[in-house]
């Protein structure tokens, strides 16, 4: 099993469209994949499952969801005022992993573990009880069931994101080719470094993923250049700037099952063959 986090602490850098659409590529490919949404905002399940997992103020989360599986792990699902029950319920809670909180989404090999806009409440909890590995752990449980994980953080370096650095051996970094975003990449990878020296030497950087990228426009072509010159891990597959993306989040369908041959689901593909060649050199 080959776990991916996608990852950037700038929000709208396309972070959640990546992660769906490789996922959905690699289940389409016929690699078993799990895609996991940390999010708070959704948009990963969202895209996947549609009204399913759309919530609203009269509309609660998709349930089970990340947030059920953290509060399992905290335990505060229990009730724990019943001292003969508290024992029995506790042991139940731990032999419960991750499986119990997938839902099969409509495509073929692609199972969705869905977020919940309420999952940042559990952090400081989590945090306190030193719960930072039980994400990790619970997808090694998992590691006979999936052949690719692909897990979509939130837009900041917090404790669900340092869980999913920590259970991953890849990290790709979207990039709209902004210049604010280029002045962020330094703190990102500090933090992703800092992570493989403190909890996860597997961990690799995979690559930046250039996003809306114009070929055309100047500005685009110098900022990847100097990304490229300052020895940055810049993938060759760079995806273009499509209204189809618009169209396919509104119709719940990820580019390779709603428009197979179209420019940007052909670099999709180019970008999953290639971060999936490069893991086949990197393990012969």
């Amino acid at each position: 099993m080959h776990t991916r986090v996608v990852f950037n602490q700038k929000g709208g850098v396309g972070k959640s469209s990546i992660a769906v659409n490789l996922a959905a590529i690699s289940a389409y490919q016929g690699l078993k994949t799990l895609l996991i949404d940390l999010d708070p905002q959704a948009n990963s399940s969202q895209y996947v499952l549609g009204d399913d997992a759309t919530y609203s103020a009269d509309k609660p989360a998709l349930e089970p969801n990340i947030e059920n599986y953290f509060e399992e792990v905290l335990g505060t699902t229990q009730n724990k005022s019943l001292l003969g029950s508290a024992i029995g319920s506790i042991l139940k809670g731990r032999a419960k992993g991750l499986e119990s909180y997938v839902h099969q989404s409509p495509f073929k090999n692609l199972d969705v573990i869905p977020a919940s806009p309420s999952l940042g409440a559990l952090a400081y909890a989590l945090e306190s009880k030193h719960k930072i590995y039980k994400l990790r752990d619970a997808l090694h449980q998992l590691a006979g069931k999936y052949d690719r994980v692909y897990i979509d953080t939130p837009p900041a370096f917090n404790f669900f994101t340092l869980s999913a650095l920590i259970a991953a051996n890849k990290v790709l970094i979207p990039f709209d080719c902004d210049v604010f975003s280029k002045r962020a990449l330094q703190t990102l990878i500090e933090n992703v470094l800092e992570t493989q020296d403190d909890h996860n030497d597997h961990l690799e950087i995979e690559g930046i993923v250039v996003n809306q990228f114009q070929a055309q426009a100047k500005l685009p072509r110098e900022v990847v250049q100097q990304l490229k010159d300052e020895g940055l891990p810049v993938l060759e597959s760079m995806l273009p700037p499509s209204v189809l993306m618009k169209e396919s989040h509104h119709k719940n369908l990820p580019l390779i099952h709603l428009a197979h041959d179209h420019k940007l689901t052909q670099a999709y593909q180019s970008l999953f063959n290639e971060i999936e060649n490069n893991k086949l050199r990197d393990s012969a």
